[in-house]
């Protein structure tokens, strides 16, 4: 098999396995993840009704000097202020098949800072 194939499979094994235990509401909705090599996104999603409540793009933040992890820091202080204006306070986090490292930790801990409860 080839490795690229064999790679892609392992990822969404490890993405379903995580997904099968998280299911978002309106009270408590989904915040999920999604990196690239020179972004990231992140979303509130309400899986009752298959609804985004809030998205934030790394590219919606304005300090071009930061480094990557210090924008993620940045879009979780966003969408924890966007999730604020939605009346929302509790959140599960969803790092889809990423490891809980690097930008994704620091996505998590902005959103804490910004007053988000996992």
């Amino acid at each position: 098999m080839n490795k690229i194939i064999a790679k892609n499979r392992r990822k969404l094994r490890r993405k379903n396995r995580t997904r099968s235990q998280i299911f978002g509401t309106a009270k408590r909705p989904r915040l999920n993840v999604c990196r690239t090599n020179t972004s990231i996104y992140v979303q509130l999603i309400n899986d009752e009704k298959g609804e985004t409540l809030a998205s934030v793009h790394s590219r919606d933040i304005k300090n071009k000097k930061a480094n990557k992890t210090e924008i993620a820091t940045e879009v979780g202080k966003e969408i924890a202020k966007k999730a604020q204006a939605k009346k929302v306070s509790e959140v599960i986090f969803d790092r889809g098949s990423y490891i809980y490292h690097g930008r994704v930790k620091a996505v998590a801990e902005g959103a804490r800072e910004g007053g988000l409860k996992f």
